[in-house]
């Protein structure tokens, strides 16, 4: 058995140490960690495909109304 270190011998660092204990040990928070993670990556990935598409979209509007404008 380990001896707690000498910070431990306070009530509020032993229910700090004892928090953090059982932070380590609860592994929900990990999973919830992931999930948030990929959103984000999808997040990125759909906001840069529709600057990416909204741009050539626009270009090709733009085309069109000169074309119809032109004639």
């Amino acid at each position: 058995m380990r001896l707690p270190s000498p910070l431990c011998r306070r009530p509020a660092a032993r229910r700090v140490a004892q928090a953090m204990r059982l932070l380590r040990q609860d592994r929900r928070g990990v999973t919830a960690l992931e999930y948030g993670l990929i959103a984000a990556l999808i997040a990125v990935a759909i906001i840069v495909s529709v600057r990416l598409l909204g741009t050539n979209i626009a270009a090709k509007f733009n085309d069109v109304a000169t074309a119809i404008g032109g004639s």
